[in-house]
């Protein structure tokens, strides 16, 4: 099977793009939906359901809505840079997925089709360096409300952003070692030749990756640029009609943007188990692997095992989509000072500690001879997941999550002990012994 070429790869890709973009912006649209529905069933209440069945009409209502609304702009705004803001927010949104694969490869009468828009080879930096500016739409649309509580809230976004910017790319590293490539459809080959998705090898690098992406989505409990109790809503205060639905947009399309990513990395992509799926260009050739003879085993794409694939993406992404709503209504926002410590003193060091390991683990595997498969993996996941589990008990002990009420009522505690007050103990009233006491 020879890759697609010609009039006809132009076609493909122009109708690549157009099917991409009408999904994603239909996935958009309904997980709006989809957060209003989930969180009345999490709160006990209906949530939308009058426009349309069950409510599935909500999203087409809000859009005509954002349409026909009176737009306001604020007397003393910078025009230029109010209107340019969301546009530079919601543009990286869409573009980056561009380089993700999402089905395995297309067999048609004219040849095979690559079910990825862009399979630059650049691959993850070109994700990194996108998803890095849409920053700046929301630091420029603060900034050029001209009010300070969107000011702060635009602050607020270049602090949290630059923190978990460094965290989201150290957890990177051991990905882009094992796999040695930094392109997407590399890393799925990878997970497919190794036979363990990236999550079980590499759980800890998942597990801040996971963290990093919500703060980078600007979700709770990292809400810091919008904080309503304390910003009004934050950067987006003087938005109203369609810029404030491109804010809306450019949120829940890096959600799905994020979760795609995750999906990717540490859940495989496309590939379900089994080999009867793998497929990957070698020499111009479609393989599904490699003998022990070292020979190709020539892979056989169909139509089903496309829409198959497809399918299983979409459940891995909607997963994530689904814990992103999740822990927005579970959790409560931390305190700035919570987000600034658990990015700079818990995240960073542990992404360079954890880099560090893999990289050494790496190594010795590769010195011993052991072979890049199933094994290889197992012997990732051990080390992977003592790692983890240091992660999660003994190196934040409650301090940066927990908050600084804990910690006070621990030297308060500690306090009283050494003054000698309150020899009845923590929280027990110690009543007088008369009434002239």
């Amino acid at each position: 099977m020879e890759p697609i070429s010609g009039v006809p790869a132009i076609v493909a890709m122009v109708a690549k793009v157009l099917g991409l973009f009408t999904i994603l912006m239909l996935v958009v649209a309904y997980a709006t939906l989809a957060e209003r529905r989930i969180s009345a069933w999490i709160q006990d209440r209906s949530g939308p359901n009058r426009v349309g069945p069950f409510g599935l009409l909500q999203p087409i209502a809000d859009g005509i809505k954002n349409f026909l609304k009176e737009e306001t702009l604020p007397a003393t705004a910078n025009r230029l840079f109010f209107v340019l803001a969301p546009m530079i927010t919601i543009t990286p949104a869409l573009v980056v997925f561009a380089v993700i694969p999402v089905a395995a490869p297309l067999a048609t009468p004219w040849g095979v089709v690559d079910m990825i828009v862009a399979d630059v080879p650049i691959g993850i930096l070109y994700v990194l360096a996108l998803s890095s500016l849409g920053v700046y739409g929301l630091v420029l649309g603060g900034w050029a409300s001209n009010n300070k509580y969107a000011f702060l809230g635009g602050l607020r976004a270049s602090a949290q952003m630059v923190s978990y910017e460094v965290a989201l790319g150290l957890s990177l590293i051991p990905v882009l070692m094992l796999v040695g490539n930094v392109t997407l459809t590399e890393m799925v080959w990878q997970q497919q030749q190794m036979g363990i998705w990236f999550a079980l090898p590499l759980s800890l690098a998942f597990i801040l990756f996971l963290i990093s992406a919500f703060a980078e989505s600007n979700r709770l409990p990292f809400d810091m640029p919008e904080a309503e109790s304390e910003l009004v809503t934050g950067y987006h205060t003087e938005y109203s009609s369609m810029k404030f639905s491109q804010y809306m947009i450019a949120e829940f399309g890096h959600m799905v943007t994020a979760s795609a990513l995750m999906a990717t990395l540490f859940l495989g992509g496309w590939d379900l188990p089994g080999t009867w799926d793998n497929a990957f260009w070698h020499e111009g050739q479609l393989i599904r692997g490699f003998a022990e003879d070292g020979s190709v085993l020539m892979a056989d794409a169909a139509w089903w095992k496309t829409l198959v694939t497809f399918g299983a993406f979409g459940v891995k992404t909607l997963f994530f989509l689904l814990v992103y709503i999740w822990v927005r209504w579970t959790l409560p926002r931390f305190r700035y000072d919570q987000v600034m410590a658990l990015g700079w003193k818990v995240m960073l060091p542990t992404g360079l500690g954890y880099a560090m390991l893999m990289a050494v683990t790496i190594l010795s595997l590769d010195t011993v001879g052991m072979t890049y498969g199933f094994t290889y993996g197992l012997v990732l996941t051990g080390v992977s997941g003592l790692a983890t589990l240091a992660f999660l008990f003994f190196i934040d002990r409650g301090h940066t999550i927990a908050g600084a009420a804990a910690l006070n009522r621990q030297r308060a505690h500690a306090a009283r002990h050494a003054r000698g007050d309150n020899p009845a103990g923590d929280g027990q009233v110690v009543l007088p012994s008369a009434v002239g006491d």
